[in-house]
């Protein structure tokens, strides 16, 4: 991975983090590793009490197809492993987990464009 490609990845997930607080959603973790894998944002749903494990992708382009795209199976699995294993450590009163994701296009010069998933599924 590029350092362009990084810094990109880090001010999305900035930008995701941001836009899911003015949704009025609390941020707890960010960049959340354990070695099962990492989430790149832990949040409080407020509105209806759900623990979210947030991926968040950003692009810059749609040439290898949306940023919402990427997301695999497998990622997905992950992703629900890390959200029960978050509630557990933490002893999370939440009512619900949940998974969801951010898919972020900003090509360069531009303004981003966000797409927000609620509650992925398992492909």
């Amino acid at each position: 991975m590029t350092d362009t490609t990084q810094r990109l990845g880090r001010r999305g997930e900035e930008h995701a983090a941001r836009f899911l607080e003015r949704l009025g959603w609390r941020i707890l973790e960010r960049n959340w590793r354990t070695r099962d894998g990492e989430a790149d944002i832990i949040a409080l749903d407020t509105e209806c009490d759900a623990l979210v494990v947030v991926e968040v992708k950003t692009r810059s382009g749609e040439g290898y197809g949306s940023p919402l795209e990427t997301i695999t199976y497998a990622k997905v699995r992950t992703l629900r492993h890390l959200a029960a294993g978050y509630a557990r450590e933490k002893r999370s009163t939440a009512r619900l987990l949940r998974v969801d994701a951010i898919g972020i296009l900003w090509p360069y010069g531009a303004e981003p464009k966000v797409v927000h998933a609620r509650g992925i599924e398992e492909r």
